[in-house]
């Protein structure tokens, strides 16, 4: 079997983007779960903490599904705020993501995979690229959930 430093490497940073998730989750008042800052006319479109952490976790499995399945949908029907009201809802949801990931990598044996190109949304890309790209797109989403939920509280969100 060859090297899968770089694999290893992958799957903990998703990992720990789950825990975050999670952590953020539970810190979160259930009431404003899906809360929007103030919009002004002037800014971009706000979003609540509760949309942002779905979109982080929404590409992940995005990813998960489409290497695995080539299925390379857009989970926003089945992660909508109307489906998943409670914070148990989304900690349901966040869990199936997980275990959807979880299989993704069983599937990735070494490093070499990561060379591999296939279609993805856009464009044909490596899985390397894919990764990247999903890890980086969940984070900023996770990022924007924690300043959201930062705008609601007095006391210190710690994301990291």
């Amino acid at each position: 079997m060859a090297d899968a430093e770089f694999l290893k490497s992958f799957d903990c940073s998703f990992r720990e983007l789950h825990e975050r998730s999670l952590r953020l989750l539970a810190s979160a008042p259930e009431g404003d779960l899906y809360t929007k800052p103030r919009e002004l006319t002037r800014t971009f479109a706000m979003f609540s903490f509760g949309e942002f952490i779905l979109r982080s976790a929404a590409a992940v499995e995005q990813m998960s599904l489409g290497l695995t399945r080539k299925l390379w949908d857009d989970p926003f029907e089945w992660t909508l705020p109307e489906s998943l009201s409670t914070k148990d809802a989304v900690a349901e949801y966040l869990a199936e993501v997980e275990a959807a990931r979880t299989v993704c990598f069983t599937f990735l044996a070494d490093d070499s995979v990561l060379e591999k190109k296939l279609p993805s949304p856009e464009k044909i890309r490596s899985i390397f690229e894919i990764l990247v790209e999903t890890l980086s797109r969940a984070d900023h989403f996770q990022g924007r959930a924690a300043a959201v939920l930062q705008y609601f509280s007095d006391e210190k969100v710690v994301a990291r």
